[in-house]
């Protein structure tokens, strides 16, 4: 289990992900409103608003809110005012996470963010520190009902750099930038896309072989996450499926 958006996957198959449908679409609430806020509210033109746009209909938001959080963002309707910070931390076994937050008071949610640090096991990190080891990209997941080679051709020609397999689909990696150009170019050649989005991956991974530590980065991730500031969580860690399949999580 590669990394953290591996996990996610797992637990939107658990159903985890739908408990939390209410705190989910607050948060991409909050990014629409940030992202409208400084590159106006015309997804066309606004390539991180139409990322956002992207993950809000991907996780079912209505269009209404869609279209009300972004007029809070360009100021037709009333709105927060919220900062864009990136925590770093260590969980135990050297794991790295980046938690990307969006706050109306920096203070509260630092103090919140090294709190969940500190009482379950890990440590905050030095601005930096673990932040090299990561680059954002753009992953789209295309349905295992198509060949790879299918995928490939008509990725590739996209601006697509890297394809993988991941057991239940195939990802295809790109620059934040190629995106929906990637993305379209698969659904035109009639492929069935799962989802797109713009993500920080790491360079490397750390395996993770102890029980008890894997138990303690993933909670350390759930309890990040489950913070009403905090967007979203990174991580750098390896865990098997078999050891997964051990872990009461």
């Amino acid at each position: 289990m590669s990394g953290h958006s591996k996990w996610a996957t797992i637990k939107h198959k658990k159903g985890a992900l739908d408990a939390k449908r209410g705190k989910l679409f607050a948060k991409i609430a909050r990014q629409l409103e940030v992202a409208a806020r400084q590159g106006g509210g015309d997804p066309g033109t606004n390539a991180t608003l139409r990322t956002v746009v992207l993950k809000a209909k991907a996780g079912q938001m209505t269009n209404d809110a869609i279209d009300r959080a972004i007029k809070r963002g360009t100021g037709e309707s009333d709105g927060g005012t919220y900062e864009a910070i990136m925590y770093e931390g260590y969980a135990p076994g050297g794991v790295g996470i980046l938690i990307d937050v969006l706050t109306d008071n920096r203070n509260r949610t630092g103090s919140e963010v090294r709190a969940i640090f500190s009482k379950l096991g890990g440590a905050m990190a030095e601005p930096g520190a673990v932040g090299w080891q990561f680059a954002r990209r753009g992953l789209v997941q295309v349905a295992r009902t198509v060949a790879e080679d299918d995928v490939m051709m008509a990725a590739l020609e996209a601006g697509a750099d890297d394809i993988s397999d991941q057991g239940d689909s195939w990802q295809v990696a790109c620059e934040p930038s190629s995106l929906f150009e990637v993305k379209g170019a698969l659904e035109g050649a009639g492929l069935e896309v799962l989802s797109a989005e713009t993500t920080m991956l790491a360079a490397n991974t750390i395996p993770v072989t102890d029980a008890e530590d894997a138990r303690k980065i993933l909670r350390i991730i759930d309890t990040l996450e489950d913070n009403d500031d905090v967007q979203d969580v990174y991580s750098n860690f390896d865990i098997t499926e078999e050891l997964m399949s051990q872990l009461d999580v």
